[in-house]
Protein backbone atom coordinates (compact mmCIF):
# COMPACT_ATOMS: atom_id res chain seq x y z
CA UNK A 1 0.00 0.00 0.00
CA UNK A 2 1.61 3.19 -1.16
CA UNK A 3 0.22 5.43 1.57
CA UNK A 4 0.61 3.86 4.99
CA UNK A 5 -1.08 6.88 6.58
CA UNK A 6 -4.39 5.53 5.31
CA UNK A 7 -4.20 2.41 7.45
CA UNK A 8 -2.76 3.96 10.61
CA UNK A 9 -6.18 5.20 11.70
CA UNK A 10 -7.45 1.64 11.35
CA UNK A 11 -4.61 -0.08 13.22
CA UNK A 12 -6.58 -0.56 16.45
CA UNK A 13 -9.51 -2.01 14.51
CA UNK A 14 -7.17 -4.37 12.65
CA UNK A 15 -5.63 -5.59 15.91
CA UNK A 16 -9.01 -6.06 17.58
CA UNK A 17 -10.40 -7.93 14.57
CA UNK A 18 -7.45 -10.35 14.43
CA UNK A 19 -7.60 -11.02 18.16
CA UNK A 20 -11.36 -11.54 17.90
CA UNK A 21 -10.72 -14.31 15.36
CA UNK A 22 -7.99 -15.98 17.46
CA UNK A 23 -7.82 -17.05 21.05
CA UNK A 24 -4.60 -15.12 21.55
CA UNK A 25 -1.71 -13.80 19.49
CA UNK A 26 1.74 -12.35 20.07
CA UNK A 27 3.01 -9.18 18.40
CA UNK A 28 5.13 -10.67 15.64
CA UNK A 29 2.33 -13.10 14.85
CA UNK A 30 -0.04 -10.15 14.34
CA UNK A 31 2.36 -8.44 11.93
CA UNK A 32 2.81 -11.63 9.92
CA UNK A 33 -0.93 -12.36 9.79
CA UNK A 34 -1.63 -8.88 8.40
CA UNK A 35 1.17 -9.26 5.87
CA UNK A 36 -0.16 -12.67 4.77
CA UNK A 37 -3.82 -11.60 4.58
CA UNK A 38 -2.95 -8.54 2.47
CA UNK A 39 -0.38 -10.38 0.34
CA UNK A 40 2.32 -8.01 1.55
CA UNK A 41 0.38 -4.83 0.78
CA UNK A 42 0.07 -3.88 4.43
CA UNK A 43 3.05 -4.10 6.74
CA UNK A 44 2.62 -3.18 10.37
CA UNK A 45 5.87 -2.12 12.00
CA UNK A 46 6.78 -2.93 15.58
CA UNK A 47 7.02 0.81 16.18
CA UNK A 48 3.33 1.17 15.38
CA UNK A 49 2.07 -2.15 16.76
CA UNK A 50 3.47 -2.25 20.29
CA UNK A 51 2.34 1.23 21.37
CA UNK A 52 -1.15 0.35 20.09
CA UNK A 53 -1.13 -2.96 22.00
CA UNK A 54 0.04 -1.22 25.19
CA UNK A 55 -2.68 1.42 24.82
CA UNK A 56 -5.36 -1.25 24.33
CA UNK A 57 -4.08 -3.08 27.39
CA UNK A 58 -4.13 0.11 29.47
CA UNK A 59 -7.72 0.73 28.36
CA UNK A 60 -8.72 -2.72 29.61
CA UNK A 61 -9.44 -4.09 26.13
CA UNK A 62 -6.63 -6.65 26.19
CA UNK A 63 -5.14 -8.94 28.76
CA UNK A 64 -1.58 -10.19 28.52
CA UNK A 65 -0.27 -13.66 29.20
CA UNK A 66 3.49 -14.18 29.33
CA UNK A 67 4.81 -17.61 28.34
CA UNK A 68 8.31 -18.96 28.05
CA UNK A 69 8.95 -20.15 24.48
CA UNK A 70 12.40 -21.40 23.45
CA UNK A 71 14.02 -19.82 26.53
CA UNK A 72 12.41 -16.46 25.73
CA UNK A 73 9.45 -14.71 27.26
CA UNK A 74 6.65 -14.09 24.80
CA UNK A 75 3.66 -11.84 25.46
CA UNK A 76 0.35 -13.13 24.18
CA UNK A 77 -2.51 -10.69 23.81
CA UNK A 78 -6.14 -11.68 24.26
CA UNK A 79 -9.37 -9.68 24.17
CA UNK A 80 -11.21 -9.02 27.39
CA UNK A 81 -15.01 -8.91 27.47
CA UNK A 82 -14.76 -5.14 27.10
CA UNK A 83 -12.39 -5.70 24.16
CA UNK A 84 -14.92 -7.96 22.44
CA UNK A 85 -17.58 -5.25 22.73
CA UNK A 86 -15.16 -2.59 21.46
CA UNK A 87 -14.29 -4.81 18.48
CA UNK A 88 -17.94 -4.87 17.39
CA UNK A 89 -18.15 -1.10 17.77
CA UNK A 90 -14.89 -0.41 15.89
CA UNK A 91 -15.84 -2.73 13.03
CA UNK A 92 -19.21 -0.99 12.65
CA UNK A 93 -17.45 2.39 12.65
CA UNK A 94 -15.02 1.23 9.97
CA UNK A 95 -17.77 -0.24 7.80
CA UNK A 96 -19.71 3.04 7.98
CA UNK A 97 -16.56 4.98 7.11
CA UNK A 98 -15.86 2.74 4.10
CA UNK A 99 -19.46 3.11 2.95
CA UNK A 100 -19.22 6.90 3.21
CA UNK A 101 -15.93 6.94 1.32
CA UNK A 102 -17.48 4.79 -1.43
CA UNK A 103 -20.24 7.38 -1.83
CA UNK A 104 -17.64 10.12 -2.16
CA UNK A 105 -15.19 8.26 -4.40
CA UNK A 106 -17.61 6.51 -6.72
CA UNK A 107 -21.26 7.45 -6.13
CA UNK A 108 -22.43 5.64 -9.29
CA UNK A 109 -21.59 2.26 -7.75
CA UNK A 110 -23.76 2.75 -4.67
CA UNK A 111 -27.02 0.85 -4.70
CA UNK A 112 -29.55 1.84 -2.09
Amino acid sequence: MANSKLYKGSLVTIILKLLNESDKMYGYEITQKVKALTKGELKITEGALYPALHKLEAEGLLEVEVKKVDNRLRKYYKLTEKGNKETVSKLQELQEYIKTMQVLVNPKLIVE
